[in-house]
């Protein structure tokens, strides 16, 4: 990349437009440079909105997850900031809807169990952030606990939704997903192949 007199560093924000254009022309590896880039940014950005360490680094998750499924809407003549912190925003709200009537209906130890899942998810997140380590961690799962993932995480249904439409109970859907995201945190922090 020819020098244009910039003092940015090449990790800057200024410069996500141009590794989003060439990501979303098909460059791997601008995507997992921004993808990583943007995870400081992200976490800061859900940090300001909630002060539950757990629940922000789930929203970290589903950004990018968001990111990897709407990544084609981004224009890069536009800045990066705002279209991310909607994205954020959108995320954010969704999670502390999802844990009000979490909170509101269940009564279990969901809090406990994600804390031990989660422990350590902040390296290991951006250790698989980019399209196709997602792709090959869903692709490892078993059947079962990747139609969950897809259902609850990507399509962001609810679990009595993802239980009627699997003819699962709704307790089955909270260990199918508790085993695969504990999969997919153990997969992500083993390094590659």
């Amino acid at each position: 990349m020819p020098q244009t007199g910039s003092t940015l560093a090449p990790d800057a924000p200024d410069h996500w437009p141009a590794l989003m254009a060439r990501a979303q022309a098909g460059d791997g590896e601008a995507y997992n440079r921004v993808l990583r880039q943007m995870v400081p940014a992200i976490r800061a950005m859900a940090r300001r909105r909630l002060r539950d360490e757990a629940l922000v680094e789930d929203i970290v998750q589903d950004v990018l997850l968001t990111v990897h499924r709407v990544r084609h809407t981004y224009d890069p003549a536009r800045p990066i900031m705002p279209w991310l912190s909607a994205l954020t925003a959108a995320r954010s709200v969704d999670a502390t809807r999802r844990r009000g009537r979490h909170m509101a209906r269940e009564v279990y130890e969901e809090e406990h169990m994600l804390a031990w899942a989660d422990a350590g998810a902040t390296e290991r997140m951006e250790g698989f952030a980019a399209r196709h380590e997602v792709e090959r961690m869903l692709g490892a799962l078993p059947a079962r606990q990747r139609e969950v993932v897809e259902l609850v995480r990507l399509r962001e249904m609810s679990l009595a939704d993802t239980a009627a439409a699997t003819r699962l109970s709704v307790p089955a859907i909270k260990a199918l997903l508790h085993r695969a995201l504990a999969r997919l945190r153990q997969n992500g922090g083993e390094g590659h192949d």
